[in-house]
């Protein structure tokens, strides 16, 4: 009679197999701090919209010390009127830009307020246009987490001058801002870390001169591969953000707008070419818009721009070139 013998038992994992299968541990004390609420699409927006241009533009830099420099612009092509009627009205123009920037990673600024946080970090920067605008940007480190930021515009124009003061705190799984601007405008945002890849917030504005309030509400799912952003206000506007990173230097980009009140809806889809001596953007859109944007590195401090879009629906078409120089 032939002996059964039974299969041999099998051996128990590895500890290594072991502590992998185990699902990874979240310490909800200890979560990333998100990034502010205003830049949610952050990744969609620097590949799907660059400072696109058209005609001929200059932007040349001139540092004076380790603080302060001058900065010129010039800007030749034509610009775009208000017209009833379809069609697209240009008319040649050229514009100079003057500005200066100041920026010191410590200087101590005469405010009791300021002087109790101690030297904060401090960035000025002011431009002056040919047609008589002048534009202000202040940011202002108070303490290590407390954040002073204002911009500013005056014009001859009537009712187009205007201000604004953000006060942002950084903690350390959230973030929240204060914004008060001219005309009654009142604005707070907040924003909470739920997950390690995952943050929820909301804002709440008020515009006192129009009347008008609303509310919003905003999502953000981001990997080492990709990044998703969802944000919906009562205003009727809904936006979809979503970024594949391929590699290193590619990344694919799409969004979608939708707009309840106008019931516009626009999708579009780009991809972000990091090169080693240039960078290349584009995309096309629902609407059959097609646009590129290329930065090229000629030398130390002089770079080359290409912008080009093309809506043959529209019969508009742009194109424009530029050098930026700096130190």
């Amino acid at each position: 009679m032939a002996t059964i013998v039974p299969p041999p038992a099998t051996p128990p994992p590895p500890a290594a197999a072991a502590e992998a299968i185990k699902p990874e541990k979240v310490d909800y004390m200890d979560l990333p701090c998100p990034i502010p609420y205003e830049e949610i699409h952050r990744e969609a927006m620097m590949s799907l919209k660059p400072d696109h241009f058209e005609g001929m533009r200059v932007d040349f830099t001139k540092g004076l010390n380790q603080r302060f420099s001058l900065s010129h612009s010039i800007a030749m092509g034509p610009t775009e009127v208000p017209a009833q009627s379809a069609e697209t009205i240009k008319i040649p123009t050229a514009t100079y830009d003057f500005g200066a920037n100041f920026i010191d990673p410590k200087v101590a600024i005469g405010l009791k307020l300021i002087m109790v946080f101690g030297f904060p970090k401090l960035m000025l920067i002011g431009r002056i246009h040919t047609d008589g605008r002048l534009t202000a940007r202040v940011k202002c480190d108070l303490s290590e987490n407390l954040t002073m930021k204002a911009n500013a515009q005056l014009t001859n124009e009537p009712h187009m001058s205007h201000g604004m003061f953000n006060f942002d705190y950084k903690g350390t799984d959230y973030r929240t801002q204060f914004q008060l601007g001219n005309g009654g405008l009142l604005g707070a945002s907040y924003i909470q870390s739920v997950t390690p890849r995952l943050s929820l917030g909301g804002e709440v504005f008020w515009a006192g001169q129009h009347r008008k309030s609303g509310t919003g509400f905003a999502a953000r799912y981001n990997t080492d591969k990709m990044v998703a952003s969802g944000q919906i206000a009562s205003t009727g506007m809904l936006a979809l953000s979503y970024v594949q990173k391929v590699s290193e230097k590619v990344s694919l980009a799409s969004d979608l707008m939708y707009n309840y009140m106008s019931r516009d809806v626009t999708a579009s889809f780009g991809y972000d070419y990091i090169l080693r001596q240039c960078r290349l953007r584009g995309k096309i859109d629902s609407n059959g818009c097609t646009s590129a944007f290329l930065e090229e590195r000629l030398n130390m401090g002089l770079n080359f721009i290409l912008s080009a879009e093309i809506d043959h629906k529209k019969k508009d078409y742009k194109f424009g070139f530029g050098l930026t120089v700096g130190e």
